[in-house]
Formats: C-alpha cells, sequence, structure tokens
C-alpha cells in the first residue's frame, strides 16, 4: 500500500500587501523586489491566526477529499509559528474541526515542514496503524519579522495549506530528507531566553535573521540533488515528471534548479507572485492551487520538495 493524496486545501489572509504598500514605509521599490525574488505581493494577518488558518485549509481539504472529521486518525502540523508553546497548533486544528478520534502533534522543520509532515504520514499509514491523515503547513511569518529590515521582510507571507492523504494502491512512489545543523545558524529566530530567579535577560523577542547568499548556495546544490534521487528511487527520469512542485522560496532558486535538472520552467508553477514565501505553508499552498485549476490529473507524476530553515530539505515523488 501506499499513502495517496486524496483532497487538498489553502487559506490566505484577506490582506493584500504589495511591493508598492511596502515602499511607502521602507526604502523599497516594487522594482527592487520582484526583479531579485519574484514576488509582488503577499498576504499579512489582521486578525487571522495559525490556528485559524489551519483550520479553513483542513475543512477544504476535507471537503475536496470527501472525508469527515471522524475519518481522521491523525493530524500533524508543519510550523514554527504557532499561536501558543503549548498546545499544539494540530491540537487546536482537531478541537476546531471535531476530529476527536484523531492523534494531533505539531512539527518544526521550518520551510520543509509540510515535507517532513508528509514522510511522517507516510509512515504510520504503512506500517496499518492509521489509515487516514490530515497533513498541513501553516505560518503566520509576519510576527517573527522584524519590518525595519527591509532585505529579509519583504520576502515573507502568512497563510496554511492543508492535505488529505490516505493508504491506496498509488501514490507516495519515493522520498527522501535530511538534516545539515552545522549550516542551520544562516537562518535563525532565537526563541525566549532563560529569565528565572537565578538568571536575568531581559524578556525580548527575537525576530528572523537570514544570509541570503548561504540560503541560496544550499538550496540550488541540494534540492536539485535530492530530487534526483527521489526520481531515480521511483524508478523515473526527471522527463517523466509532469510538474515539480518547490518550496516558493525565491524564482532565481526556482529556474536555477529547473536549469540544473534540464527541465522546462513550465513544469513548475508558483505562486510566490502573489504569495511571497510561507515557510512551511509553501508547498501545499501551491499544491492546492494547481490543483483546484484542474491540472493535475489521474497517474500523473508529481514532485514536491522543500527546503529551508535547520537547515533541512524533503522531497517527494508522488503518482496522483
Amino acid at each position: 500500500m501506499r499513502t495517496r493524496i486524496i483532497g487538498t486545501g489553502s487559506c490566505l489572509p484577506e490582506m493584500v500587501v504589495t511591493n508598492d504598500d511596502l515602499s511607502k514605509i521602507m526604502d523599497t521599490s516594487d522594482e527592487w523586489i520582484s526583479s531579485r525574488t519574484g514576488i509582488r505581493e503577499r498576504r499579512l494577518v489582521k486578525e487571522e491566526t495559525t490556528a485559524a488558518m489551519s483550520v479553513t485549509a483542513a475543512e477544504r481539504a476535507m471537503k475536496n477529499a470527501g472525508v469527515s472529521p471522524q475519518e481522521i486518525d491523525l493530524i500533524i502540523v508543519g510550523t514554527i509559528t504557532g499561536d501558543y508553546v503549548t498546545p499544539s497548533t494540530a491540537c487546536e486544528v482537531q478541537a476546531a474541526i471535531g476530529a476527536d478520534k484523531a492523534v494531533a502533534f505539531d512539527v518544526n522543520a521550518a520551510c520543509s515542514g509540510f515535507m517532513f509532515a508528509l514522510h511522517i504520514a507516510d509512515a504510520y499509514l504503512k506500517t496499518g496503524i492509521y489509515r487516514t491523515a490530515l497533513i498541513l503547513g501553516a505560518e503566520t511569518l509576519s510576527k517573527i519579522m522584524d519590518w525595519n529590515d527591509r532585505s529579509t521582510c519583504v520576502l515573507f507571507g502568512d497563510g496554511a495549506g492543508a492535505a488529505v492523504v490516505r493508504s491506496d494502491e498509488t501514490g507516495l512512489l519515493a522520498y527522501d530528507q535530511g538534516s545539515d545543523g552545522t549550516r542551520g545558524k544562516v537562518l535563525t529566530c532565537q526563541n525566549r531566553k532563560n529569565n528565572n530567579p537565578f538568571v536575568k535577560n531581559p524578556i525580548a523577542f527575537s525576530y528572523t535573521q537570514m544570509d541570503g547568499q548561504e540560503v541560496y548556495k544550499f538550496a540550488v546544490t541540494t534540492v536539485p540533488a535530492s530530487i534526483r534521487k527521489v526520481v531515480e528511487a521511483a524508478g523515473l527520469t526527471i522527463e517523466d515528471i509532469d510538474y515539480f512542485a518547490l518550496h516558493q522560496a525565491n524564482i532565481r532558486i526556482i529556474q536555477s534548479v529547473a536549469k540544473r535538472l534540464k527541465a522546462p520552467e513550465e513544469k513548475f508553477p508558483t505562486s510566490l507572485d502573489h504569495c511571497g514565501n510561507i515557510s512551511a505553508a509553501s508547498v501545499p499552498i501551491l499544491l492546492d492551487e494547481i490543483n483546484r485549476k484542474g491540472l493535475l490529473k489521474p497517474g500523473m507524476k508529481i514532485v514536491l520538495s522543500g527546503f529551508g530553515g535547520g537547515l533541512t530539505w524533503g522531497s517527494a515523488v508522488l503518482e496522483w
């Protein structure tokens, strides 16, 4: 048996923030941002929360899959921006949708979070422990951005994506994932420091810091290698793949991956022009967009690939 995606869903905040909007509050421009990243706008929360967006995405995925909350055995949310340290976002989703039979927990793998969640669900389903799982990537990245740091904050957005997966005869064909903690400090967001009666630290919150050049170097070498590995493991060639749904970090990264794989850019759909980088939510939001456009047909071969903080990466080949 294999793990098959049977439904997708997504949710973006209502507020659209264009590059021109940002140019009014910081020294930047639409030309500067779009020419370097491919991003023209992003969605930022006002009233929405990570959990609320996750619930909406989950409900849309379940409707698309034709399953009820009572059929969900497992809920995994990839996120680094949950509303609480505890309870987990997954437990909040479980309560909101009424999936009272499900086991729920979060995964912290940054931009690879959804891919790690997919692989974990695949392991549970293959062992027969569970049959149906709800997996999500959800982020409110705007709350961990320094909005005075124009080199970083303009890249990111908020949103959530979800998929329902179930044991079936077709589906996930091969998987690759990895981590390189030795380079992890090129993308960081520090947690609260210890502050107890014996150790005094200011109660302050850190913001995301990134060495963009190092992240770029990591992505353009690691991602093509990971994709080749899973495609070969699936007994396929790059030419056999119909679509490559990559983490939406930067258009230059996507173009470089396409070039290194010698695959046409038309096979690399994008959402970053209107979503920006939404970390763990990027892959499932993109997958839902192309699914709802009717681009995915039964039997198609799809590559999913996430990469980012940790540093981490995860790629999968699946038959739709």
